[in-house]
């Protein structure tokens, strides 16, 4: 599958700044490029004939490895990669913020004690 190219149009850059929204302190400096699925409640994928595939992440996690659910999404959007008219994808940023904090917390307390 050829490299996506960025369109020059609101919809990443609107997401993004939503998601930056949430806890920009931290999250205003970084790229997204890789967040564990963990940290996704849904992805819809909105095809141009208009079926929408949903995946539920959270109920998908009770029933698949991560690494299948994955494996699923990418293979969905390969497949589907010309057809798709819009990507909606929701993240858990209050996990992503008390995991963070979590993890900071406990890493200076071991290093800087």
């Amino acid at each position: 599958m050829p490299k996506p190219k960025r369109k020059n149009n609101q919809t990443w850059v609107t997401l993004a700044k939503d998601f930056v929204k949430e806890w920009p302190e931290v999250l205003g400096d970084l790229e997204y490029t890789n967040l564990p699925i963990q940290y996704v409640n849904y992805v819809n994928v909105l095809l141009k004939n208009g079926i929408v595939i949903h995946y539920d992440i959270d109920v998908e996690l009770k029933k698949k490895r991560a690494s299948d659910i994955v494996r699923t999404i990418t293979r969905t959007l390969r497949q589907h990669y010309a057809g798709i008219e819009k990507l909606d994808i929701k993240f858990d940023t209050k996990r992503l913020k008390k995991d963070i904090e979590s993890k900071t917390a406990t890493f200076l307390s071991k290093n800087f004690s």
